[in-house]
């Protein structure tokens, strides 16, 4: 059994296990059993449809859709996930009351940590009421419960957080621990019931006097009384002062501290939960990225294949004329061609592009000279396409020529400038050669006559009045002419 075998089927194992578990709710247990599938598996689409519907079943909504959207990704036909994606799109309602359940819970959080308990209530009451399935809410609910001693209220929100999931490790330690404290007051209650049977008690002022009960009352009772609330007085303030406040007080910070540290704890884990998504929606936008561009490529390919079967039918009827046959041929992206598909696009244009290249150069000849500049350029330009180098250069230094002449000095310069690199020998290259020398000397003779003519400026500041209007009467009669 080959590698590959054995990752497949230890992935299957542990998708069976996920789905036992996932049956009878113990969502805990399936995530981390479908996470070890995936692990094992990454393509594994079964698995990653039943994470999703476990993360969906405890309310973690924005998590299900992660794991649906890699499915799709992964596999875009056939795949349940589609189906789960516009479900959840159908019910825009629903998912926008999941977003406010959300926000209450986060804002749940920032309220214990400012230590409003009581605001953080009523935002998880609303946040359970329209997300009933949300777990996290029902256990943080509960937990503040137990922080304010409403035990019954919180016993009420960790059942309903344990039929959503059996088997999570923070619901079953705080039942364990509601569970305990009804211990200890049972006990608690039970010895005040049997201390109360062998004891007194009755109020004295503000003080609580409790007394044994004695079958031998004695007359002088008020004294004994007496010595009694002094001493009772003495002990309580004694046991206050020392042994009762220092207990309540390091219970308090104790508490505080726990508390600290649990909040600390969830909202680290929510952090964590946050940048993994992120993680895996970078992943998924990378991969989408590279199906769209392999999906351009396939589609550049069959686009070009086409033209080129359909081009070629019509070349051997001889029903299509040459220029609507070129203009086709040049949608075509020879390099995306195989084998068989580039020697039959090479035969055909072997054949077609002199022609028409001589056809359209006749024609620029005629738009150039009958100063339509717009045609000739648009001709040419399909020479390029077809052969850059078409009569030794001379098709493209028409080309530069005709820009030149219609003002677009830059792309002529262009064009001079590629004849010069590309067909240094040709005769072509050789008058591109001279229009760039010719621009460059132009460009410094104006900057020389620029300077010539502030140096005369200043020569002639010295010279009388008649002669400067005999230099305006030369200049005017230049100008005439």
């Amino acid at each position: 059994m080959d590698y590959s075998t054995k990752l497949s089927y230890q992935s299957m194992h542990w998708y069976n296990d996920g789905l036992k578990k996932a049956k009878i709710r113990d969502l805990t247990g399936a995530v981390a059993s479908l996470r070890k599938s995936l692990q094992y598996n990454r393509d594994n689409i079964a698995a990653r449809n039943l994470l999703g519907l476990v993360y969906y079943g405890r309310g973690d909504v924005v998590e299900a859709l992660v794991e649906w959207i890699l499915s799709k990704n992964i596999q875009s036909h056939d795949n349940i996930a589609n189906y789960y994606i516009l479900k959840v799109r159908e019910t825009a309602g629903e998912l926008e009351a999941i977003n406010q359940a959300v926000k209450k819970y986060n804002q749940s959080l920032e309220y214990c940590r400012q230590n409003g308990e009581d605001l953080a209530i009523i935002q998880l009451k609303k946040a359970v009421t329209v997300h009933p399935s949300y777990v996290k809410a029902h256990q943080l609910l509960a937990l503040i419960y137990m922080h304010t001693e409403q035990y019954a209220y919180a016993r009420q929100s960790i059942r309903a957080a344990h039929k959503l999931d059996t088997t999570n490790e923070f619901t079953l330690r705080c039942m364990h621990e509601l569970n305990q404290i009804r211990r200890s007051r049972n006990v608690k209650l039970k010895e005040k019931e049997k201390k109360d049977k062998h004891t007194v008690t009755y109020n004295l002022g503000n003080e609580t006097i409790i007394q044994p009960v004695s079958s031998n009352l004695k007359d002088n009772a008020g004294i004994h009384t007496v010595l009694n609330i002094v001493l009772g007085v003495v002990v309580g303030v004694a046991v206050m002062r020392f042994l009762i406040m220092p207990a309540i007080n390091a219970s308090r910070q104790e508490e505080v501290n726990r508390q600290t540290v649990e909040f600390s704890d969830q909202i680290a884990t929510q952090e964590a939960q946050v940048s993994a998504l992120k993680k895996e929606l970078e992943e998924y936008r990378s991969t989408s990225e590279a199906t769209q561009n392999v999906q351009a490529t396939a589609e550049s390919t069959k686009e070009s294949y086409e033209i080129v079967i359909n081009i070629a039918a019509h070349y051997r009827a001889k029903d299509m004329g040459d220029a609507a046959m070129v203009e086709e041929l040049l949608k075509v992206n020879p390099d995306s061609l195989g084998t068989a598909g580039r020697e039959s696009y090479d035969e055909i244009a072997g054949e077609l592009y002199p022609r028409v290249c001589n056809s359209l150069y006749s024609t620029s000849r005629e738009n150039f000279e009958a100063v339509n500049y717009p045609a000739a350029i648009e001709n040419l330009e399909k020479i390029m396409k077809m052969d850059e180098g078409f009569k030794d250069g001379e098709a493209m230094l028409l080309l530069a020529q005709t820009y030149e002449e219609s003002g677009d000095q830059e792309q002529a310069d262009l064009k001079y400038q590629k004849l010069v690199e590309s067909y240094p020998d040709t005769d072509a290259a050789a008058t591109a050669r001279e229009a760039l020398e010719a621009r460059n000397n132009n460009a410094g003779g104006d900057g020389q006559d620029a300077g010539d003519a502030g140096g005369d400026e200043g020569g002639e500041e010295g010279n009388d009045t008649d002669e400067s209007s005999d230099d305006e009467g030369s200049d005017d009669t230049s100008a005439g002419e």
